[in-house]
């Protein structure tokens, strides 16, 4: 019987433990990618800062002519090797591949911005869909960021469908922000590309994310054009590196609860004051 008991109680135990790392993954997740990505972002601000003025204007030069060439040309959906090696090589000089951070006050979202929508990009932030404008603006531009919705280990573009027309997100390159007001949101299917397009004259970016929630039939778009930038624009924040009280309190509870819990599934009959 002490056996049988014995057994009960740890398979009680381990049923706790999967439970409680179930209930708390989410969070701790997600507060630990938090955390890579305002260190991504800290990383790259530092980096431009040692740049100096002759190869800062080379890259800045560099990027709008190529978003010059595809206004004339149109979006490249098609790349061949030697167009994606000079795609890759555009605002690429601080050795991670992030040309910049995209910041949405709405959501309280803060993402470095990676060359590229592979998968594993998408984990970590939001990938500039190669083709389109790159993010530093001009006439006849339409820079295009994708990021992944509903990850339990991140919240990325997840509350995206909450903006409306009027919200504002920046984009922040080199030493520029480029401050984007909504004025259409669409949903469309994954291969409609129409509202994706250059128009001439205009400065667009548009956020790409999966719709609906979970279920990822479809594409949310969220396009913004360019406007001036807000006065005293602060260019680096560190939320993500704030220690979050829930989180502390979560940590400190949970394993003085689990050390109570199990002491009392192992010892049921001890007296103790």
């Amino acid at each position: 019987m002490k056996h049988k008991g014995g057994s009960t109680t740890v398979i009680l135990v381990v049923i706790l433990i999967i439970g409680l790392s179930l209930l708390l993954y989410p969070s701790v997740s997600n507060y630990w990618n938090s955390l890579h990505q305002t260190r991504s972002i800290s990383s790259y601000v530092q980096t431009v800062s040692h740049i100096d003025d002759e190869e800062y204007r080379q890259i800045i030069e560099a990027a709008v002519s190529y978003n010059e060439a595809l206004a004339e040309s149109g979006i490249l959906w098609k790349m061949d090797a030697q167009q994606r090696s000079e795609y890759n090589s555009l605002l690429s000089f601080d050795g991670n591949g992030n040309m910049g951070y995209l910041e949405i006050p709405k959501i309280k979202v803060q993402l470095p911005i990676f060359h590229g929508t592979d998968d594993g990009i998408l984990q970590l932030g939001v990938g500039h869909l190669e083709g389109t404008s790159l993010p530093v603006g001009g006439p006849g531009s339409h820079c295009v960021l994708s990021g992944h919705r509903g990850l339990p280990s991140a919240k990325l573009l997840s509350n995206l469908n909450q903006m409306v027309v009027g919200d504002t997100f920046t984009l922040n390159v080199l030493d520029e922000i480029l401050t984007y007001e909504v004025d259409q949101i669409r949903v469309v299917l994954p291969n409609d590309v129409r509202e994706l397009e250059i128009v001439p004259g205009m400065d667009y970016c548009t956020l790409v994310t999966c719709t609906p929630y979970g279920i990822n039939t479809h594409r949310l778009l969220v396009r913004g054009h360019r406007i001036a930038n807000a006065p005293g624009k602060v260019r680096v924040t560190a939320d993500a590196l704030q220690v979050n009280s829930k989180l502390v309190a979560l940590a400190i509870a949970v394993p003085l609860l689990l050390s109570i819990a199990v002491y009392n599934l192992l010892f049921p009959g001890k007296k103790r004051e």
